[in-house]
């Protein structure tokens, strides 16, 4: 079959007239689909809920140092909690900090720590005329958040098939002493599902910075979240700690991880790690913001998922829901659009997302399309800083949330707004 872009003006018509019966078939239906936000599903909430009477079970509310759960202290969390967290950053428990329910509280914490009071001795960025960002591209809306809100410059860089360009984050960060940060999400990355290769995290911790306090903020938000059981279906990650301290580069990162996606996202638990100079220092600016964090949510996610086998244990039951709804959307895709030209996307092996590429120009008229239609997406360009995609082609898909016969669904409506807007362009063209 010949791709749209080689059909001629009076065939591109009759398949235009075609699409618009069977968008208008989908917009009387008169759907509620909402594929907006990478959510878990009801289905993965319920295999937590055990977890919410562990603790009424037994009574018992002192953690293994014999502190109680139920009064204040320990800053820096719980020792079995920074031994769980642990397994989740690939680090010793010592440098560990947990802290309250999410990631990206943790993420806003360090940058306006930066901020106000700089790094390790650093001047504090707020004092500076210029700071920059480096953001790979598509990439987490919320990441391009943060950053924008402390009226941090963002220069993006292309995401690769094997993690951020090197070569442009090389140049950038050797010529400018204000580009003090990367945002990586660098396994199963939002929204590609990328995972960065062992080139590029030894070329991230080894690369030579203009500025003394560069920081890799290594979100590892998807670390175990994979969707084959079989090790050698899963992506692997190198330990950006590791290949920093070898390159003599010991305080270069923050790593991040949560359970926000593994039991609760609203009552998980979070914690980052860092090398021990950026332990302390951060240590000491937290003792002045808090008492402590939630303890009692800490002890009840140790004693559910208990360590590292656990909660490979539990994450095998999410994948289990999740499986079958990433390979439908790419059935879907495959099926729809392959043999079209109108579009291209990932087929990641864990994560939360599906990145698709629409031809450019049409990523605006998708996403509007299938609202009509009752499909809510994430809105185009969202996964560009400033909102801003200069193709206007990239569009994130979030398959989770919705049970699989509403997703199934979602995605006939989907593919039929991806080629009505393909087929709309090449006669506008």
């Amino acid at each position: 079959m010949s791709t749209y872009a080689d059909l001629s003006a009076a065939e591109l018509d009759t398949l235009r007239a075609q699409l618009e019966e069977e968008y208008a078939g989908y917009k009387a239906k008169g759907l509620k689909l909402n594929m907006a936000r990478g959510k878990p599903a009801a289905a993965q909430l319920d295999l937590s809920m055990p977890m919410l009477d562990i603790l009424s079970s037994d009574a018992d509310y002192k953690s293994a140092d014999g502190t109680d759960c139920r009064n204040y202290g320990v800053v820096d969390g719980l020792p079995e909690a920074k031994e769980f967290m642990a397994s989740m950053l690939d680090d010793e428990a010592e440098n560990v900090i947990v802290f309250g329910n999410a990631s990206l509280n943790i993420m806003y914490d360090a940058v306006a720590r930066c901020w106000m009071f700089g790094t390790l001795g650093s001047t504090p960025w707020g004092r500076l005329d210029t700071v920059k960002w480096i953001c790979p591209v598509p990439g987490y809306d919320r990441h391009f958040g943060v950053t924008e809100a402390f009226g941090i410059e963002m220069i993006t860089v292309p995401m690769l098939a094997d993690g951020p360009d090197m070569d442009e984050v090389e140049r950038l960060v050797a010529e400018d002493e204000s580009v003090k940060g990367i945002w990586c999400v660098p396994k199963y990355s939002n929204p590609g599902g990328v995972t960065y290769s062992d080139e590029v995290v030894e070329r991230l911790a080894n690369m030579e910075c203009a500025a003394d306090d560069f920081r890799i903020f290594w979100d590892n938000a998807y670390c175990v979240h994979h969707l084959y059981d079989d090790v050698a279906d899963q992506d692997h990650l190198m330990d950006i700690g590791d290949a920093c301290i070898e390159a003599g580069n010991p305080d270069r990162y923050f790593k991040f991880a949560s359970t926000s996606k593994v039991t609760f996202p609203g009552a998980g638990i979070a914690a980052m790690a860092a090398s021990p100079e950026n332990v302390a220092d951060i240590k000491k600016r937290m003792g002045v913001q808090t008492i402590g964090h939630d303890k009692l949510n800490q002890l009840r996610h140790v004693r559910f998922l208990r360590d590292a086998e656990g909660l490979a244990r539990h994450m095998a039951k999410h994948a289990a829901i999740v499986r079958p709804k990433f390979e439908l959307v790419c059935e879907k895709l495959e099926a729809g659009l392959a043999e079209t030209g109108c579009g291209s996307w990932s087929n990641p092996r864990g994560g939360y997302f599906v990145s698709f590429d629409a031809p450019a120009g049409t990523a605006k008229r998708i996403v509007g399309l299938a609202k009509e239609a009752g499909v809510v997406m994430t809105g185009a360009g969202a996964t560009y800083p400033y909102k801003n995609d200069p193709a206007d082609s990239n569009i994130r898909i979030a398959p989770t949330l919705p049970p699989l016969e509403e997703l199934e669904a979602a995605m006939d409506v989907f593919v039929c707004c991806v080629k009505l807007a393909a087929v709309e362009d090449l006669l506008e063209a």
